[in-house]
Parts: C-alpha cells; structure tokens; sequence
C-alpha cells in the first residue's frame, strides 16, 4: 500500500472527523453545528458575523490605527472562554507586555498566556504559522505592525488557520486595508468601541457595529482600558506571563 495513503487511512480524523474544540464542546467535521462561531461576547456583533461570533477555519484580521492592545477588548469574553480550554493563548510580537492582573480578574489564566518576541520578520510568520499548526493553543494573536506582506505569505497564514482549531487574529494598520488579503474577516477599528466590517466571507460587509458597553461584565476591568508597559525584546522562544 502506498505509504501516504496508508497514513491517511489510519488517522482517526478521516474516519471521526477533525475534534472542534473552537467554539466549546469538541464536534464531528461533519456535523451540522460545525459551522458555529465562537461567540464575541458583544450581542451586536454576533448578530453581525455570519457563523454568529468569531469564524472558525479562518484568519481575523483587526485594523487599527494604534498598537492594537486596545483592540484586545474586542476578544476578551471569548479569551475568557477558551481559557476553560486550558490550552495556550499565544501573543506573537505584541508591542506592549499585556497586564497580567486585569486578565486574572477577568477569569483568564494567566499561566496559559505565552509572549512571544520573534527577531526578525521570517521569525514572525514561522511562529505564527507553528503556533497555529501545533494545536496546542486556543487562541493565537499575532501583531504584524506595520510592514506590508505579499498575498502568498497572508495565504500561507491563512490555510495554517483554516486547518487549526484556534482562534486566530492578526493585527495589522489601516494602511493594510488598501490591499488584498485571503482571509475570511477584515475588521477596522474607526471608533471607540465601534467596528467597521470590511470584508466578510459569505456575510455582510461594509458595515459599523457599536458594541454596547451593557455586554461588558460590570464592575470589572476592560481591556479597552489595558494599562501597557514597553514588552522586553526577547529571543522567539515563548514564556509564561505571569
């Protein structure tokens, strides 16, 4: 028997079908629930989004005009989820040190939250695409500043993401929304609390969604409000924030 096909006969996925742990409970590829996002936490933009929360099988991309650790609020009730996971949420290059505290408090475990500096670009998307592809992160938020990529190297991204089990965002600066890009949602961020669908495979686009501050969980801080403090270069291998 061929080698290749024999290896493919014998992985349990071709006969079970790939495990989903995105959105919750591990699910069939071939159910009918499989096509469920993970929910944002933000009523709005649930409504919104055409898998009714975050898209599985699929790179996000958030635009923004700042770092982009502002834009963290916009996936905190879902960080909140998978955390129950308890697989690793991995920050790629992030240009602040998340505070580890107001994640705490906000029912994150810390101890699962790896920061990761590459050095240089190639370092960048090898980490990303490995994080993504190890299956063993939950969620993998990725920060390409603002440096332009060819389509082939998002693409490669976004096929590493469309066969992972984790939640992927790419932050990138608004100049990027000039440019063409593979994956399935492009989100700006125009205003405080207010997002701009750009693109949305096989769901509305070209569309503002305010997000309610009523969703928010009261009495506790929001990542909207993150303190941030200048991260440490550091080597690609990832640690523990803590």
């Amino acid at each position: 028997m061929n080698e290749a096909l024999e290896q493919v006969i014998l992985r349990r996925d071709t006969w079970r079908g790939r495990s989903r742990h995105f959105g919750g409970l591990p699910l069939p590829a071939n159910s009918d629930a499989h096509s469920g996002g993970l929910k944002s936490g933000y009523r709005a933009l649930d409504d919104a989004l055409q898998q009714g929360g975050w898209p599985d099988a699929t790179a996000v991309e958030v635009l923004t005009d700042s770092s982009g650790m502002g834009a963290m609020g916009l996936f905190l009730p879902a960080m909140e989820r998978l955390s129950a996971q308890g697989r690793w949420q991995a920050f790629i290059a992030p240009p602040w040190t998340p505070y580890a505290p107001l994640l705490a408090a906000r029912g994150i475990d810390t101890q699962q939250v790896l920061l990761v500096h590459p050095r240089s670009r190639e370092d960048l998307l090898w980490s990303i695409e490995q994080a993504l592809r190890s299956s063993t992160c939950s969620a993998v938020f990725s920060w390409l500043g603002n440096g332009q990529y060819r389509y082939s190297e998002l693409r490669k991204l976004q096929l590493a993401a469309a066969d992972s089990d984790s939640l992927c965002v790419l932050f990138r600066s608004q100049q990027a929304a000039a440019e063409s890009s593979p994956v399935g949602l492009r989100l700006q961020m125009r205003e405080y609390r207010k997002v701009h669908i750009l693109k949305q495979r096989g769901g509305q686009q070209q569309v503002d969604v305010k997000l309610s501050p009523s969703d928010e969980l009261p009495h506790q801080p929001q990542l909207w409000e993150l303190p941030v403090w200048p991260a440490t270069v550091a080597s690609s291998s990832a640690v523990s924030a803590g």
